[in-house]
């Protein structure tokens, strides 16, 4: 074959697929006439942006909640009054990244009163002489006690790994917080059905209630799975430390127990779901 005369431009064979606008266009910005010329490119964009009402720009969604339960452990001094019990939480708030959130959460947390403290009550109330409105001395037998926390506090969250299936992160926070504790002796009532038959029970109602406001702070880690690759329900766990800054208030006035009052410092564990 005869060698290719390099002088003439050559039939580049353009695919019909390319449009008439863009060969004419090419035909214009050609430096010679009859010089063919590729049809100038299309630009896309660089970055997918989902960012729309219920998304932010990276695909992540802008509102998140969650549901959890566990336990809660009183550590230091509190752990001398209180005891191991369990825990509830609920929450919600915004997504500004996929990495960063904000957490407006409600927990309450269920104490129970060691047996060293119900015994220093007892001796306490015993050391009155309390007396019922006919004059006749109170029974101590069977006194019992519950406290419990809860809490109203906003919780920054910052996830430092997040993987296809899983993740962890650190949160931390702080606001209001309220503890509360009540003492009970048991107490025998008559109840009696819509048939006219009568029943005596015996149950434990409160004799003797504390409580106190004061602020708190907290923080922990904790762990997420996702349920699926692009599901955005992730089941977790954390741990965090919680110190509250109880002081002796008004309704410490003349109080038979003074415990309510300290300081009070726990290690809440929750399991739960986020979505």
């Amino acid at each position: 074959m005869a060698p290719i005369d390099l002088t003439k431009p050559a039939d580049l064979g353009y695919s019909s697929s390319v449009g008439t606008e863009e060969m004419a266009l090419a035909e214009s910005s050609s430096p010679a006439a009859g010089v063919d010329q590729p049809p100038p490119r299309r630009t896309y964009g660089r970055r997918t942006n989902y960012s729309d009402r219920w998304h932010n720009p990276d695909g992540s969604n802008k509102y998140t909640f969650a549901a959890g339960v566990g336990f809660t452990s009183p550590t230091g001094a509190t752990g001398k009054e209180l005891g191991t019990s369990w825990k509830f939480q609920v929450g919600g708030g915004y997504n500004f990244t996929k990495k960063f959130a904000v957490l407006l959460q409600y927990d309450y947390d269920k104490l129970g009163l060691t047996g060293g403290n119900l015994d220093r009550q007892f001796n306490r109330y015993s050391d009155l002489g309390l007396v019922d409105n006919n004059g006749n001395p109170i029974s101590l037998a069977g006194l019992d006690g519950n406290a419990h926390m809860w809490s109203l506090t906003l919780n920054p969250m910052y996830t430092y790994y997040q993987g296809d299936a899983f993740g962890a992160y650190v949160i931390g926070g702080g606001g209001f917080y309220r503890k509360v504790t009540n003492f009970t002796l048991p107490q025998t009532g008559v109840y009696c059905d819509f048939f006219g038959f009568c029943y005596q029970f015996t149950q434990n109602q409160t004799f003797d209630h504390y409580s106190n406001n004061a602020g708190g702070v907290n923080g922990g880690i904790g762990f997420t799975y996702r349920l699926s690759r692009f599901a955005s329900q992730k089941l977790f766990a954390e741990a965090r430390y919680v110190w509250v800054d109880n002081q002796p208030s008004t309704n410490s006035v003349a109080s038979y127990y003074p415990e309510n009052n300290k300081r009070t410092g726990y290690f809440p564990i929750t399991v739960g779901i986020r979505w």
